[in-house]
């Protein structure tokens, strides 16, 4: 028996500091300097331009997207839909994604899935679909964050949440996901 076989599942502190550490670049010297590289082309945040590999949780601006940007996003979701079948299915899909990716946050919602499915679901859409009005978009966001203010929103939940859908919308998507 391997160590992996004996070892229990992950708690979500644990997953927490490992998806932080992987973050926060903490990784062998090859993979530093592909960060470092990465950090350099994407900029600091800071400049103007956005920066989805970093979770920002100092400042709450409007996010203002180019309309191209924003058309892109919103065809893609519309395409992400498609390729599931229904809203429900979609629901699903995402519910079960952040769940594979992390077991242990499940113990945070007590929720029925099929609730809950529709929620992630929802809320997603109502993000996509304000992303043509910033003002509108930050209403709807500071709306979600009110909402879980009895949890213990964290960077490293944050990612795992993001790296989960974003995962999943390009496995459904493949060659049609685009870098824009």
């Amino acid at each position: 028996m391997s160590l992996e076989e004996e070892s229990p599942a992950m708690s979500v502190e644990e997953e927490e500091a490992e998806v932080y550490a992987d973050e926060e670049g903490i990784v062998d010297d090859a993979g530093e300097e592909e960060e470092e590289a990465e950090q350099g082309a994407v900029g600091n945040g800071m400049n103007g331009i956005y920066n989805c590999r970093e979770v920002n949780d100092q400042v709450f601006e409007e996010l203002v997207l180019p309309a191209e940007a924003v058309q892109e996003v919103q065809y893609l979701w519309g395409e992400f839909q498609k390729a599931i079948g229904s809203r429900e299915a979609t629901g699903e899909a995402i519910y079960s994604a952040l769940f594979d990716a992390a077991p242990s946050i499940q113990s945070l919602f007590k929720t029925p899935r099929a609730v809950m499915s529709m929620r992630f679901m929802n809320g997603i859409n109502q993000i996509i679909n304000a992303t043509h009005d910033p003002k509108g978009l930050k209403v709807i966001v500071e709306t979600l964050a009110f909402q879980h203010l009895d949890l213990e929103v964290t960077i490293p939940r944050t990612i795992i949440f993001r790296d989960a859908i974003v995962d999943l919308i390009g496995v459904e998507l493949g060659a049609r996901l685009t870098n824009m």
